[in-house]
Parts: structure tokens; C-alpha cells; sequence
């Protein structure tokens, strides 16, 4: 009981902070002779502008961000380098945070390896006493020994590039540049390979601008769909309209939130456009951005007025089950499948469609939640922690934590649905213990991933998980009241449940020797020696000769 961890509050959270859409781009041949050509040299300026950012380091100040933005405008015009400049800068952002987190693994790792060093060889784990297992053999120990001292070199690196300022960053991106080395492993030839390197390296992408027309001056789509771009000055040959601009023949017709994008164009709020190029599929594409305003968070109470829909998410189903506000299982539980396998596009389209269909479950029957598990993984793929059992790592690798809660968030916020994340901690054996025996059926059967979405729904609903009460008070465990002094209410009601604030009131219950009821087992109490008590129809009270017949009904 006593390595049971604490359990943090459950919490809404918090909605969307942007949108993106995108849609399709059928362009034409020389359509797309012209894109390229103006997303290589805005490409070519962005990798430059990108390696004088990085060059500058921690002595970067606003002074230096107008000098670059001076040299860009010349070689462009003052928007695009103004969507340079900032690209270069956020880049430069997201690689220092980057180092932040590679620095806080590489503790974790290193802690992990010298506390395992320290313990005999063989040891076994140890929970209540804090103490983790030894290595198995010696190999084993000097194997760990020598990745110590590798583990240490590579934090010594980042954290100088830390102190200097120093990032590393690829433009194009770091898993294409080094397929570069292994052409047939990626399954590529030179030509293919430089055709991707290209489309990953253009820049073709302008902030929006509120007050100007349709919200964007670089790259402008009008409410009917038509798309112009803003060319550089060096190839203002290449415009077709007024104003050194390029109109596209292609049309652009948003599906998805296309009222809410076509209501910011027409009040000429700020839209930012990206304009990308597929090799493997030879598709264009463009995406619509805007950021929402900071919406109030949910009070927890108000979200939990009409029930919750518990959700257990696993590396191949959500199981789900909605529960009252009183935390009782109401209807069927529900299962939606999805495939993890294969591409990364087939990935992210099998989790939309497993979480639309969890949405409109929670709408159909009405609950005004989802509660979800505050799942974090990171720290249990690494080697350390399973290191044998890679098989597990790889599981949990696959799991799409961050995904799947980034994409519940942004669709439960258009269905005006709460997501109420929880403490993952003994939801899925306290679940298994407590609620899958009782509610299997001849014509239901329960699994632990069922059992555990009624914990997690408990849980963010304020009740405990477990089911029911000790038979009688125990000291601190803080259950139950005392009993009355007689069978009435004289003394007010027992109470079942512990409060929510009542601390281990979620602990497993300790077993409890000697019989449930207040009964004498079989050849025990006052009467265990009395045959005739023990035969009903012998006893002699029941025949004495005072005693009298009973009528017969014939008479």
C-alpha cells in the first residue's frame, strides 16, 4: 500500500490555439513550372537567412533581425522577407527547445544507467523501498558501463551547444538528407531523391496581414478561389496580372471550414498561406491557417453536468463507455478500431476516423465530456526502463499519444464537447478488479480495456474506482463512518463512499479473515451439539403435548 503514488486532480483541457485546412491545387504544367521556380529562389534566400540566424546565436537582437530583413527586401520584396526572416527565427526557436528536451532525456538516461551500475548483480526490484533491479550478468554491466560514459560525451556536446548557442538544423530535414547515403535502402534513385530534396527546400509561405485585402498581400486566394501570388523582384518577368503578380489557373474550393475561412477573407481578417509540393504523389497543395481566440477553459463541474464517455485508448482500439454523473456504466460499451500500420498519411487517417466516430457517440447519447488518460510514453521506450523486452518498446513507440490527444482536442472543441484528461496511474488494474467480473454477462463479455474506461470515467468524474466498502470501520483508512447505535437513522446515514478529498480512498481494499456474514458456519454456535435442533422436522418443541393440531380443511 505504501507505493501506491500520489494521484494528480483530473483537468480540462484546454482548446485548440489554431486552425489549418488545406485543399488540393489542380495546376497546370506551367502553373507549376512557375512555382517551382519561385519556391527554389525564395528557398535558396530562406537557407541563407536561416544559416546568418543560426551563425548569430544568442547575440541576435532586434538590430540584427532589420538588417537581415533590409538585405532580404532588396533580393525580394519587404513581405516575403518578412515571412523569411520569422521562418528563420522560429526555426532557430524550435531547435533551442529541442536541445532543452535531448538535454533532459540524456539526464534521465544517465541517472537511470549509474543507479542500476550501483546495485549487486542479479538484485531484484524492490518497490516499496525505491530500489530498481540489478543488471543480469557481468557482460551486461560492462556493456552499460561503457554506454555511461557515451551517454555522458553526447550531453557534454549539447549542453556546450546549449551555453554557445549553437543549433543544428537541416532545411529539407535530417531523415532526407541522410537517405541520401542509403539511396537503395530508401528505395531511391539520385534523380528521385533530388526531386524531394528540392520540394522540401522551397519556400512558398506568407503570413497574413489583418486589414489588407482578403488578409494576405503575398499570396492572396479571393472568396470565389482564385489564387495569385506576389513574385519576387527578380522574377517579376514571370507575372501575368497587375502589380508584379502570378494568377494561377487552378481553383481553390476548401471542403473543411470553408464558411469560417471564407467569413476571415471577407472581413479581411489574417489568413496565412503555405503552398507544398508531394513528389511522391506530384500533387500541389495549399494550407490555411489562422489562429482562434483564447477561449475560457470549462469549469470541470460544468463539464461534467451530463456524464462522460471514459476512454481507454490502446496501440490498436479506443473502448469506451458512457457514464452517468453518478459514475454508473450506462448502455453497451463501445470499441472503435484503427490500423497503426503503414504510412504516416494512413496513420493520421485512421485516427480521424476512430475519433469521429467516438465524437458522435458522445453526441448520440448525450454526455458533454471525454475522459481520456494524461498518457506520456516518452520515458517508458527507453532501453533502460525495458531494455530487454524490446517488443514492449516498440508497442509503446506506436502508441499515438500526442497525436490522437492533439486531434481529439481540435475536433471536440467544433462538437462543443470537453475533454477531461486524468491520472493514467491503476486504471487498468483497479478497472479489471473491480468492474469486469460484475458487469460480464452470459451476453456480454467484458475485457480489462472495457473495465478500464469505466475507471478512467470515474476517476474524471470525482468517484473511486473500486466498488462497495469494508464490512466494518478500519482505522485511517477513512472509508466509512462508524456504525449507528441502533438500526435507524437516529445517528443519519452510513456512508458508502469516501469523499474525493479523502486521502486513500482509491487504495485496494486489505482482506478481511473470517466469514462476510454475521451467521455461524455449519457445527458452530450455541446449538452445534443439539441434535434435535439441527433436524427440523424431529424437533421437540414442535411436538409437545400441549401443543395443538391444526384443523384439517376438509371439515
Amino acid at each position: 500500500m505504501g507505493g501506491l503514488r500520489e494521484l494528480t486532480a483530473p483537468f480540462v483541457v484546454p482548446g485548440p490555439a489554431g486552425v489549418a485546412i488545406r485543399d488540393r491545387l489542380r495546376v497546370s504544367e506551367s502553373d507549376a513550372a512557375v512555382l517551382a521556380e519561385v519556391g527554389m529562389f525564395l528557398g535558396s534566400l530562406a537557407a541563407g537567412d536561416l544559416a546568418v540566424r543560426s551563425r548569430q546565436g544568442l547575440a541576435h537582437d532586434a538590430a540584427g533581425w532589420a538588417v537581415r530583413k533590409r538585405e532580404l527586401t532588396g533580393r525580394s520584396s519587404a513581405r516575403w522577407a518578412g515571412s523569411i526572416t520569422k521562418a528563420s527565427h522560429d526555426q532557430w526557436a524550435l531547435a533551442r527547445r529541442g536541445q532543452v528536451a535531448h538535454m533532459t532525456w540524456l539526464r534521465g538516461q544517465i541517472a537511470s544507467v549509474e543507479v542500476r551500475l550501483a546495485r549487486p548483480l542479479g538484485a531484484k526490484a524492490d518497490k516499496r523501498d525505491g530500489l530498481v533491479r540489478g543488471y543480469g550478468s557481468r557482460g551486461e554491466w560492462h556493456a552499460k558501463s561503457r554506454r555511461l560514459q557515451t551517454l555522458k560525451d553526447r550531453l557534454w556536446v549539447v549542453e556546450a551547444d546549449w551555453v554557445a548557442g549553437r543549433v543544428r538544423v537541416v532545411r529539407g530535414g535530417k531523415r532526407l538528407a541522410h537517405a541520401r547515403h542509403h539511396l537503395e535502402a530508401a528505395g531511391l534513385d539520385e534523380a528521385a531523391w533530388r526531386q524531394r530534396w528540392q520540394a522540401e527546400r522551397m519556400f512558398l509561405a506568407a503570413d497574413g496581414e489583418s486589414g489588407k485585402r482578403f488578409g494576405n498581400e503575398t499570396i492572396r486566394i479571393t472568396d470565389t478561389g482564385r489564387l495569385s501570388v506576389r513574385l519576387p523582384a527578380p522574377l517579376a518577368h514571370l507575372a501575368n496580372a497587375p502589380h508584379g503578380r502570378y494568377l494561377l489557373d487552378a481553383t481553390v474550393a476548401f471542403k473543411h471550414r470553408g464558411e469560417e475561412w471564407r467569413d476571415r477573407i471577407t472581413a479581411n481578417r489574417a489568413v496565412a498561406y503555405r503552398i507544398h509540393h508531394d513528389v511522391a504523389r506530384g500533387r500541389w497543395y495549399v494550407t490555411a491557417s489562422w489562429q482562434r481566440a483564447a477561449a475560457p477553459v470549462l469549469p470541470l463541474e460544468a463539464g461534467l453536468a451530463r456524464g462522460v464517455v471514459g476512454v481507454d485508448m490502446n496501440d490498436d482500439h479506443l473502448a469506451c463507455w458512457r457514464l452517468d454523473v453518478h459514475g454508473n456504466p450506462v448502455g453497451e460499451p463501445r470499441r472503435y478500431f484503427y490500423d497503426l500500420t503503414g504510412t504516416a498519411a494512413h496513420r493520421d487517417a485512421q485516427i480521424r476516423h476512430a475519433l469521429t466516430r467516438l465524437l458522435h457517440h458522445a453526441r448520440r447519447c448525450g454526455a458533454s465530456a471525454i475522459a481520456i488518460e494524461d498518457l506520456d510514453f516518452r520515458e517508458g521506450t527507453s532501453r533502460e526502463k525495458y531494455g530487454r523486452n524490446k517488443r514492449f518498446r516498440r508497442l509503446l513507440s506506436r502508441f499515438p499519444t500526442a497525436k490522437l490527444k492533439a486531434r481529439l482536442v481540435s475536433m471536440a472543441a467544433e462538437q462543443d464537447v470537453a475533454v477531461v484528461a486524468v491520472d493514467p496511474a491503476y486504471t487498468s488494474r483497479w478497472g479489471a478488479q473491480h468492474w469486469q467480473q460484475p458487469l460480464t454477462t452470459p451476453r456480454r463479455t467484458m475485457s480489462r480495456h472495457d473495465a478500464a474506461s469505466i475507471a478512467v470515467g470515474r476517476r474524471a468524474l470525482g468517484h473511486p474506482i473500486r466498488l462497495g466498502a469494508p464490512p466494518r470501520p478500519l482505522r485511517h483508512w477513512g472509508r466509512m463512518a462508524p456504525p449507528p447505535q441502533h438500526q435507524s437513522d437516529g445517528a443519519g446515514h452510513r456512508t458508502v463512499q469516501a469523499r474525493p478529498e479523502a486521502r486513500r480512498r482509491e487504495e485496494t481494499r486489505p482482506h478481511i479473515p473470517g466469514p462476510r456474514t454475521g451467521c455461524a458456519p455449519p457445527g458452530r454456535g450455541a446449538k452445534a451439539g443439539d441434535q434435535g435442533a439441527q433436524h427440523r422436522s424431529g424437533h421437540p418443541a414442535e411436538h409437545e403435548s400441549w401443543q395443538q393440531n391444526p384443523l384439517p380443511l376438509s371439515l
